[in-house]
């Protein structure tokens, strides 16, 4: 668990910028921790403590923040990465789920054959993303898993906005870890 001292220090590490990408929208921008070393560390570090009795198999990342923790966590715990995208960007056999935005709705993919590369039947899988809102994005996401084949043990998320409700609409599906709740 991370100390109040940490939590304050990661918190700090992230910019804030007031009405982005529209007005009354508060944008937490991940950058400024990523290019923090001593942040960056913290974060990867304490995943690995967390994680590394998970008997995890994979780690799953949504596009396009989800890529930068998981491949860092995954290449920590030694065990293999699978990126969840937009529709049209993966090059293989895929499996889509939609899901509702505000104004519409939008999909992710996985490729179909994401989870083969174990001995399990049914893999274990982490998925990550650098923050959970609404939940639409991570329950399409944590659905895609178990289409394709995988257990998802748990959902990561860097930040979660608690008033926007989506870590308790996720745990519905899975268990969820944040490492900052705002």
């Amino acid at each position: 668990m991370l100390k109040l001292e940490e939590k304050e220090f990661l918190l700090n590490s992230i910019r804030v910028i007031y009405d982005y990408p529209q007005p009354g929208i508060i944008f937490r921008d991940i950058t400024t921790l990523i290019n923090n070393k001593q942040a960056f560390s913290l974060t990867i570090n304490h995943l690995k403590e967390r994680y590394i009795g998970y008997n995890l198999d994979f780690i799953a990342g949504i596009e396009s923040r989800g890529f930068i923790f998981g491949t860092a966590l995954a290449y920590a715990l030694n065990i293999g990465f699978v990126p969840i995208r937009k529709k049209g960007k993966l090059p293989y056999t895929t499996i889509s789920e939609k899901y509702a935005l505000e104004y519409g709705f939008s999909e992710i993919e996985i490729h179909i054959d994401a989870f083969k590369d174990t001995q399990k039947e049914i893999p274990n899988v982490l998925l990550i993303d650098d923050l959970i809102a609404t939940g639409g994005t991570a329950l399409a996401a944590a659905n895609l898993i178990k289409q394709a084949g995988a257990q998802c043990v748990e959902s990561c998320f860097i930040i979660n906005l608690k008033d926007l409700q989506g870590a308790k609409a996720m745990r519905e599906r899975t268990q969820v870890y944040s490492l900052l709740d705002l």
